[in-house]
């Protein structure tokens, strides 16, 4: 199946400009192909995976990609997809970003040496040095203010107003798309699909000032992601999901994908793993004859993060996620037991012997001394995974796993985390 019809057949084509000239140019040629990434924070998060992997099943399929990153236009802000202005950052902070987001993207592209090695490029370099005077000249005179007032990011904010920063960002993308075409043969542009008027802009800018009409350029967009339920992509009640192991940590990032929705799970594995439709299709009807079982999510779950953070991070992921299922958490490191009970309500105290009745009280694990003897006598209380019903008992040392944590469980899944410091 060759590149553009393994991307249709997992839904991943949302527009292209030249199908057919696009599918003869890929089946021809080597394609060099780039996609952006705007440096907005210290680390790129889950709604950058789309975009990513189909980098990864083009370079798979022997062509050439480029991850441009915007160190220059990060400096300006896309206005694509939103209702307002984004808040500017200095340039120091910016570049500190563009550094941490050319690495992240190390670890999902190949840039090892080869043919279709990737190559990642940052727009700064260029847009660094152009002067006002030449940029009105040689990129503002190809574009009408109507050509751009006629898209969609910017005709979407006329009623509430857009700045003339933002308003130039389609100038900015375009030339990257010139620069890129000069200088490594760039073809081919893919974004998502709000992305679209930004990438067609590009295109007419190369065939201007190329001054030839007929001079093979595409752009390819993908959909932007919806879920069932109506929420958001990529947020979780604790906020964005990052890539960076210290935003967002491995075990949280396993247990995203492995929450996937039913009516998510099948459109997700065909987004971002790189199963074949046949392994699919069983998951599929695992799905359909035991959606119990969750075997889809958790093999998306498997896939997308041994994909980000390597095949440690998913052993260590799923070590947790068995230890808090099961209850028994003794096993766990001190890292894995920061990890997976991030979220939980946390006691802080001094590293002493403290009797468990008082513990329960002052940690708010049980509403009163009356009620936490209760607790333990109807056998509701567990200290790391062991139920205990002594009333008398005194946490210890020896109730402390790395001699800082105690995990206490009241009923079958509420978990507290005490740490003596």
């Amino acid at each position: 199946m060759d590149i553009l019809h393994d991307l249709e057949s997992r839904g991943l084509i949302q527009q292209t400009t030249d199908e057919a000239g696009l599918s003869n140019h890929l089946a021809e040629n080597q394609v060099t192909l780039y996609c952006g990434f705007d440096p907005t924070a210290d680390s790129l998060h889950i709604g950058h995976l789309l975009p990513i992997t189909i980098l990864k099943r083009f370079q798979q399929a022997g062509h050439r990609p480029i991850a441009l990153i915007g160190g220059g236009t990060g400096m300006i802000g896309d206005p694509s997809g939103r209702s307002s202005e984004r808040s500017l950052n200095e340039e120091s902070v910016v570049h500190g970003f563009t550094d941490s987001i050319r690495n992240q993207l190390a670890g999902l592209l190949n840039f090892d040496e080869g043919e279709n090695a990737a190559v990642a490029r940052n727009n700064h370099d260029w847009l660094s040095k152009i002067t006002i005077i030449d940029f009105l000249r040689d990129a503002g005179k190809h574009f009408t203010v109507n050509y751009m007032l006629a898209k969609d990011a910017v005709a979407s904010r006329i009623e509430h107003g857009i700045s003339y920063t933002e308003f130039s960002y389609m100038l900015l993308q375009s030339y990257d798309f010139m620069k890129l075409h000069e200088e490594e043969n760039c073809t081919l542009q893919i974004g998502g699909s709000d992305q679209w008027g930004n990438i067609t802009a590009g295109m007419e800018f190369i065939r201007r000032t190329q001054g030839d009409e007929e001079i093979k350029v595409f752009g390819l967009t993908v959909p932007l992601i919806t879920k069932a339920d109506g929420t958001k992509f990529g947020k979780t009640a604790g906020g964005a999901v990052w890539l960076d192991a210290k935003k967002t940590s491995p075990y949280e990032f396993y247990q995203f994908w492995y929450n996937t929705d039913d009516r998510d799970v099948i459109k997700f594995l065909n987004y971002f793993t790189f199963l074949n439709q046949d392994e699919i299709a069983e998951l599929q009807k695992a799905v359909e004859e035991n959606p119990g079982a969750r075997e889809a999510q958790k093999r998306l779950a498997e896939e997308m993060t041994k994909m980000v953070h390597g095949e440690a991070a998913l052993n260590q992921a799923i070590k947790i996620s068995a230890a808090l299922f099961s209850g028994d958490v003794k096993e766990l490191t001190k890292d894995e037991i920061e990890q997976g009970f991030k979220d939980v309500p946390t006691y802080e105290l001094e590293k002493q012997d403290v009797n468990l009745v008082d513990l329960l009280v002052d940690a708010k694990i049980s509403s009163s001394k009356r009620q936490a003897r209760e607790d333990i006598n109807s056998g509701a209380i567990y200290i790391n995974g062991e139920r205990n019903q002594d009333v008398q008992h005194i946490v210890t040392v020896d109730d402390r796993l790395e001699d800082t944590f105690t995990v206490i469980r009241r009923g079958r899944r509420k978990y507290f985390l005490v740490y003596f410091k």
